[in-house]
């Protein structure tokens, strides 16, 4: 099969999809498969019921850290339709969480955390498996675990890798002590942010079928081919014989970026009883074993001149994780490149804790450390006597801060001149707890955001048919995130088709492998993938028609040129097929990319019990083009709700004495619904990268989240005149300094 390769090498300044007369690329489309999600048609993974399915349910260790001395499965395996207690070496902790990481293995014996899967209980039914599970008899030696991160922050190396080079764990330049000193202005104090669960709306599930030495697994994974490797790593395969199927997943946020513990227990169990296998966890259970956000303790001291100028920036985080693990949370991620300063230090550092394993979550590093970032920023602002806007403005960098690296595009400056117009920024009182409007305290808050645009290799099939339908066939999952619209309407674009001419195929490892759905790059990589087989397409359509490639315009399933009206379908024989590649090139080293966004919010606060509301919500974005103005939309309204919630509500509660995870469902664990988010204006404003793909796009999918927190902590502090640094912000955390009611004046 032809290959095409586009390489980010070169900025591309002249899209294909510029040419096109009317896109349907850009526009604000519905998703295309939103019929079969809302009639119950897509089969999400544990949907799946193959003939001879029986059902495991995991074992799990019901200590935090010690060694497992015996088991005994004699109850358990003498109750009716109960087929095995299987106990193996190759049972894993998951799957590192970071797309690209090795699965690690460990040995059932030895327990790192509450809740690790220890074995698994197989039976012909779900409530059978799940009453012989309980009734398994473990023996065990319990030992001292690091269960306080904060307590035990003396330990704190660091990290022992840099993960791809992206997160870079300590960059220092100039002298910050000296700058410290010399400040007009400083700003040190520390921030904490809790543990935080993915809490996706499917449980992980996943379904193992063996056949002829192949294995086969329908499973919820962001990046199949991933958990394809790992899997195969784990089961001693090669990637070959495993296939991974995952069309349709509902929702990820990080949390099913690598192999996680139900995928292979199910198949070591398929393999060993000869019998498809279904385990599917229970909410509880995806609370306590596939995932979190590390929590993290970071230090800001950020020093100015009297004019306004960051003379000193220093970022410093201690975060933690399972021992062995590489991942660690890049609190100063964006740190690295927000606002100018001379004197510039950012650090990492990880205490090893015996907690349910740290992994990706939505912005990872990014989320967390801009709620701490951009309160800093907030509160040097005031120091200065500067509005908070016109503090960043004065700090804008020309390049890179540290690297002198020149930017792709930067449009934070435009970003928050933007927002401030649209939510009505100059009408904001300095002073805090000056305005109320009966007993609620009313607070005006913003931030900057910036997420880092990154890149990695996709490939996508495309092929047009005899009769003019076009099929695209890629390994690419969607998470939510609406990649089986944005791929149909590239297509559909350059190939001048109807977009329900387009069969968008995906989640499955036989196909071309992507990069995954994570880090953002989802739309833009498969998306290069799909332009650079669809621009060969029409070099082949435009030889056949006998015409110059550059002369030709595709609309209507029809090819027409000066002289030349040729439809598709003659031009194309029994079929045409194109792999499209997209490799990362010097472009992506060469200059930064990056997205970036301004939040601005309204809350108010109950000036008797501290009760929180955010009122209203503004954001402006830059991300390059806009590929489906719908669904770049919904997933900006889906990270500034993250950001607000991690801000006032979510925190994963572990027991001090063991680590188990307290609040372990979505009843207690309080993530951000209807009633506590008002209606949310966003704008995207009109950019085009060329740096960053032929597509000229920049990733969105985590840009909402970045900062958002940060502009209801600001809010708040400008309604109440209290600062809290320790999230999330609960009324307890306010009570003792709200103004009385008569010291705030009524809100006109």
């Amino acid at each position: 099969m032809t290959e095409a390769i586009v390489k980010m090498d070169t900025p591309f300044a002249d899209s294909l999809l510029d040419r096109v007369p009317a896109p349907l690329v850009g526009t604000e489309l519905p998703r295309i498969d939103g019929p079969r999600k809302v009639t119950g048609t897509a089969r999400y993974a544990a949907e799946h019921f193959p003939d001879g399915l029986v059902h495991g349910v995991l074992l799990r260790a019901p200590f935090g850290c010690g060694r497992i001395t015996k088991v005994d499965p004699a109850e358990a395996l003498a109750m009716p339709g109960v087929l095995a207690v299987i106990r193996d070496e190759r049972m894993v902790r998951n799957g590192g969480g970071f797309a690209g990481a090795a699965a690690p293995v460990q040995g059932v014996e030895e327990v790192a955390y509450f809740g690790q899967p220890i074995g698994l209980v197989v039976a012909d039914s779900l409530e059978r498996a799940r009453a012989a599970a309980l009734c398994v008899r473990l023996t065990f030696e319990t030992a001292p675990g690091v269960f306080d991160m904060v307590a035990s922050r003396e330990t704190a190396l660091p990290p022992t890798d840099d993960i791809f080079g992206l997160f870079l764990i300590h960059t220092e330049q100039g002298d910050v002590a000296h700058a410290a000193s010399e400040a007009s202005a400083l700003v040190d104090a520390v921030w904490q942010t809790p543990s935080q669960s993915h809490a996706a709306m499917e449980p992980h599930a996943s379904v193992a079928i063996w056949q002829d030495g192949q294995l086969t697994l329908h499973g919820s994974y962001q990046s199949p081919v991933v958990t394809r490797d790992q899997l195969a790593t784990v089961m001693g395969l090669e990637p070959t014989q495993v296939r991974i199927l995952s069309p349709f997943v509902g929702g990820g946020f990080g949390g099913k970026l690598g192999v996680m513990p139900e995928a292979v227990a199910a198949a070591i169990a398929a393999q060993q009883l000869g019998r498809p296998v279904k385990v599917v966890m229970t909410r509880q259970q995806v609370f306590e074993m596939t995932g979190r956000r590390p929590m993290t303790y970071q230090r800001l001291r950020l020093g100015a001149d009297a004019a306004g100028q960051l003379t000193l920036v220093q970022h410093d985080t201690i975060t933690d994780q399972l021992t062995g693990e590489v991942f660690f949370e890049p609190a100063g991620l964006a740190t690295h490149l927000l606002y100018a300063g001379a004197n510039r230090q950012v650090d990492h550092k990880v205490v090893r804790t015996n907690k349910l394993l740290g992994v990706s979550m939505r912005a990872p590093g990014e989320a967390v450390g801009q709620l701490a970032l951009e309160c800093a920023m907030d509160e040097l602002a005031e120091a200065l006597n500067l509005d908070p806007i016109e503090f960043r403005l004065r700090n804008e960098p020309e390049r890179h801060p540290e690297t002198g690296v020149p930017f792709s595009s930067r449009a934070l400056v435009a970003c928050l001149k933007q927002g401030a117009a649209r939510f009505g920024w100059p009408t904001r009182s300095r002073d805090p707890g000056a305005f109320r409007d009966g007993e609620w305290l009313v607070g005006y808050g913003m931030s900057s955001a910036a997420r880092g645009n990154l890149f990695g290799p996709s490939r996508a099939r495309v092929r047009i048919e005899g009769d003019g339908r076009v099929t695209v066939e890629t390994e690419m999952t969607d998470i939510g995130t609406g990649t089986y619209t944005i791929l149909a309407q590239i297509v559909a674009d350059l190939l001048g088709v109807e977009l329900a001419q387009v069969d968008v195929r995906l989640g499955d490892t036989d196909d071309p492998a992507s990069a995954g759905s994570g880090g953002s790059w989802g739309a833009t990589t498969s998306g290069s993938a799909v332009y650079a087989a669809c621009s060969e397409l029409r070099v082949r359509l435009a030889a056949a028609a006998g015409a110059p490639v550059d002369a030709i315009t595709l609309a209507g399933g029809v090819l027409t040129a000066p002289g030349i009206r040729r439809p598709i379908t003659d031009l194309v024989g029994n079929g045409l097929a194109v792999e499209g590649v997209a490799q990362p090139g010097e472009s992506n080293t060469r200059l930064n990319q990056t997205s970036y966004g301004a939040h601005f919010c309204e809350v108010r606060v109950h000036a008797v019990t501290g009760e929180m509301r955010v009122a209203r919500w503004s954001s402006v974005f830059a991300a390059g083009r806009i590929l489906n103005l719908k669904t770049a939309t919904s997933q900006a309204i889906g990270g500034i709700v993250l950001g607000i919630g991690g801000a006032l509500t979510e925190e994963l509660i572990h027991d001090p004495r063991s680590g188990k995870v307290v609040n372990r469902d979505l009843g207690e664990y309080h993530v951000a619904v209807h009633a506590d988010i008002p209606a949310i204006d966003v704008h995207f404003l009109e950019e085009r990268d060329s740096v960053a793909n032929p597509l000229l796009a920049k990733g969105v999918g985590e840009l909402g989240v970045c900062g958002a927190g940060a502009a209801v902590a600001n809010a708040v502090y400008n309604a109440t005149g209290v600062r809290v640094r320790e999230f999330p912000i609960t009324l307890d955390k306010l009570l003792h300094g709200l103004p009385p009611l008569t010291s705030a004046t009524s809100r006109t």
